[in-house]
């Protein structure tokens, strides 16, 4: 067996790992996205009660503009807790982009070390065949003159 015929299943095994961290890394990316889009539906709700406050703020009593405040209170909160998992989501999201990157570089390498095999089989495959044909020709041949 060739050389590179047995470097073969760990070329498979490094391009496997690689598909793996580039599923991680895609999961990761969707992960951010939902987040993004929970703390951009969060601002949103938050920015349509504010512009009710201001429409009507001034006709609401003092109890219902406490538990307003307090409404709006809470939901800041639930923002800034909300930015928090955006910002987690974001680091694991560029973790699993440096391990995808270092899988891809380390998958290039071996790759690149199989086909330097498969090159330098190829050549000695080549100047094997050169030689075989050199010393056929060199044979003497018999004259078939009789």
């Amino acid at each position: 067996m060739t050389r590179s015929k047995r470097m073969q299943p760990v070329a498979n095994v490094v391009h496997n790992r690689q598909q793996n961290a580039a599923r991680v890394m895609g999961e990761r990316q969707r992960a951010l996205d939902d987040q993004q889009q929970r703390l951009q539906e969060l601002n949103n709700y938050r920015d349509e009660y504010a512009r009710r406050f201001e429409d009507g703020g001034e006709s609401m009593a003092g109890i219902n503009m406490r538990d307003y405040r307090l409404f709006l209170s809470r939901l800041n909160e639930a923002i800034e807790e909300q930015a928090r998992r955006v910002e987690q989501a974001r680091a694991a999201l560029e973790q699993s982009r440096g391990q995808w990157t270092a899988t891809r570089v380390h998958s290039d390498a071996v790759n690149k070390v199989v086909e330097r095999m498969q090159a330098d089989e190829r050549r000695d495959e080549d100047r094997r065949e050169q030689k075989e044909n050199d010393e056929f020709g060199q044979r003497p041949r018999g004259n078939s003159q009789d």
